[in-house]
């Protein structure tokens, strides 16, 4: 696997987009493994039956946390080394069910420079194969300028 060129500040437009990640069609045991992992015992993850007679859900349930994880990763997989990670938000709008194909995506919002470092707004979210949006939210990226110095990590909070 080729190592990704460093995300350079100044290339950067508005409407630019990230490099998505594709991750599916989620199994049964991908669902439970991940349940296992952080120990979240929540049958909607695991035990069809139990979720859709019982709960009356459409299917086994994505954790959400799993869906957590993901955006992180597409964001620091595009901004690391050079870059970091500020700030996450997003929200849980709609279900993710086992046999979904999810896509992370990213999106360039906004460009500002603040303290001598490159500041990245961006919309990301969690679409499935279907196109549906289940997880919009944003991030903030701290990249440094050319020719400036390295982002301090953590970097300063109120910054």
């Amino acid at each position: 696997m080729a190592i990704p060129a460093p995300v350079v500040f100044e290339k950067l437009t508005v409407g630019d987009e990230i490099p998505e990640l594709v991750r599916g069609p989620l199994r049964e045991a991908h669902l439970m493994r991940w349940s296992a992992s952080i120990e979240n015992w929540h049958r909607i993850h695991y035990d069809q039956r139990f979720t859709v007679e019982h709960e009356g859900l459409p299917d086994l349930l994505v954790n959400g946390s799993w869906k957590q994880h993901f955006l992180v990763q597409v964001v620091r997989q595009w901004a690391e080394p050079e870059g970091w990670l500020r700030s996450i938000s997003f929200q849980f709008r709609a279900m993710d069910v086992v046999g979904s194909t999810l896509h992370a995506w990213g999106r360039v919002a906004e460009l500002t420079e603040e303290n001598g470092y490159g500041v990245v707004r961006l919309e990301i979210g969690i679409r499935n194969q279907d196109g549906r949006q289940s997880t919009p939210g944003t991030a903030t990226v701290v990249l440094p300028l050319q020719g400036g110095p390295a982002v301090p990590y953590p970097y300063p909070a109120g910054s």
